[in-house]
């Protein structure tokens, strides 16, 4: 499995690219493209590296996640695949778009929605992504673990030295951390941790310093 991170928006919000190297399928996680200019900045990158997107992942869905997930789902005529409990933050984009300094967020009410839960698997041509729910930070918030490159995504749940907010709406504190140490850390340390924003860790650096955790 390769990976490609780039930072979308003015959040700062990693999107990343992952794909198969033998079959050059990929997916895109967390499309949170805010304008024209960084839509193609992955969308020219999967063209360069003779990429077919087949799934469209999301973390969870508040709007700095998403806020390209409209225009990707259409290019490449995809659903998007995410936790059942997010669908209502995801019709709710368009008017926390605004809130949140968005100039411009699609209306996704009618987007074709694959639901996940905990502990499904998608296969990505030959390779598998585990999906493990961590809600707290939000409704819906999922992990992704990739044993073939021995990472987790883990969205806006778990960050370097830190933890997602859990002072919006449907954020619970005491769930985020149970999640995060049931469902994430009990991975191998040497699993690399790629968040929502922000740099890479790894488990057993967040294991032995994360001052949430310890």
């Amino acid at each position: 499995m390769k990976i490609k991170q780039f930072e979308l928006n003015h959040f700062g919000t990693n999107c990343f690219v992952l794909w198969d190297e033998s079959t050059k399928q990929c997916a895109i996680v967390d499309p949170g493209a805010e304008t024209l200019y960084e839509e193609a900045q992955v969308t020219q990158y999967i063209e360069e590296q003779g990429l077919t997107p087949t799934l469209i992942l999301l973390t969870h869905a508040h709007v700095d996640h998403i806020a390209g997930l409209a225009e990707m789902c259409s290019r490449y005529g995809l659903p998007v695949t995410m936790h059942p409990d997010g669908k209502k933050l995801l019709r709710q984009a368009e008017a926390y778009g605004g809130v949140m300094g968005f100039l411009s967020v699609s209306n996704m009410e009618n987007l074709n929605v694959n639901e996940i839960n905990d502990n499904d698997m998608l296969s990505l041509g030959n390779e598998k992504i585990e999906c493990r729910a961590v809600p707290g930070h939000c409704p819906g918030s999922m992990a992704y673990v990739v044993p073939s490159a021995k990472v987790v995504l883990t969205g806006d749940a778990l960050f370097r030295g830190s933890i997602g907010r859990t002072d919006l709406p449907g954020g619970d504190y005491n769930l985020l951390i149970e999640k995060i140490r049931t469902r994430l850390l009990p991975l191998p340390d040497e699993y690399e941790v790629l968040p929502g924003h922000g740099d890479i860790s790894s488990i057993g650096m967040e294991k032995r310093y994360n001052g949430f955790l310890i």
